[in-house]
């Protein structure tokens, strides 16, 4: 498990609403990517940190590796149920909160709990739909 470095192409069904919305400092955020903010308000790649929320997917990339806080913005896609990978989640976990791992894997524990939606849909031990409404 690593986080994205590349765009990818993320599966996603329903509706969603797209915000633009502030990238932090330092940061690459790749399309595809599942999205958080930290305790500043800036946008960073999911991932299992603690204060953090996850605010939805990257609709498209974002490099602003060189830049101030703010300095690109990103679209994000708000609401909708997205096919990312997992870690280890059975069938019997339809229904359940997932959390982070990193900018596209889940799974039903971690460390910080940092909740990215519902398992609405099984498709392996490692691969599964998730309602990211509920995890904002």
């Amino acid at each position: 498990m690593a986080a994205l470095a590349a765009n990818r192409d993320t599966e996603q069904i329903g509706s969603f609403t797209l915000v633009e919305m502030p990238v932090k400092a330092s940061t690459h955020i790749y399309k595809g990517a599942l999205v958080s903010v930290d305790s500043t308000g800036y946008l960073i790649p999911a991932a299992d940190t603690a204060s953090t929320v996850v605010v939805g997917v990257a609709y498209e990339e974002g490099d602003n590796s060189s830049g101030s806080n703010g300095d690109v913005t990103v679209r994000v896609m708000r609401g909708g149920i997205y096919r990312y990978d997992a870690t280890s989640i059975t069938q019997a976990m339809i229904g359940a909160t997932m959390y982070v791992k990193d900018d596209h894997t889940f799974d039903d524990s971690s460390s910080n709990s940092i909740a990215c939606g519902k398992l609405v849909k099984y498709i392996s031990a490692t691969e599964g739909w998730i309602d990211i409404t509920s995890a904002m």
